[in-house]
């Protein structure tokens, strides 16, 4: 139970910075904020495991934060590019 926890704060603080990055804060609510963080990480883990082969235990890793904010800016730049800048994740 706990993990979940720690996975759901984890999603919304990436998925937090990454709106912060690419300016879509004000479009995003809680809920969005979590579902980009999280889909953000697994990203980042792919593209860090790609380019770097970087793998990732269970405790925390300070470069798992930093790709996985990557990844969550990845995703929403996929989406900017797809919606043509409009703004589907809006609360």
């Amino acid at each position: 139970m706990m993990t979940w926890i720690v996975i759901l704060l984890a999603g919304a603080f990436i998925g937090w910075i990454a709106s912060k990055i690419m300016g879509t804060d004000a479009s995003m609510g809680a809920l969005a904020n979590i579902v980009v963080g999280c889909v953000g990480a697994v990203i980042g883990r792919f593209i860090s495991g790609l380019l770097f082969n970087i793998e990732y235990g269970t405790n925390f890793n300070p470069m798992a934060l930093i790709f996985g904010i990557v990844g969550a800016c990845v995703l929403l730049a996929i989406v900017r590019a797809i919606t043509g800048g409009r703004r589907p994740l809006a609360h």
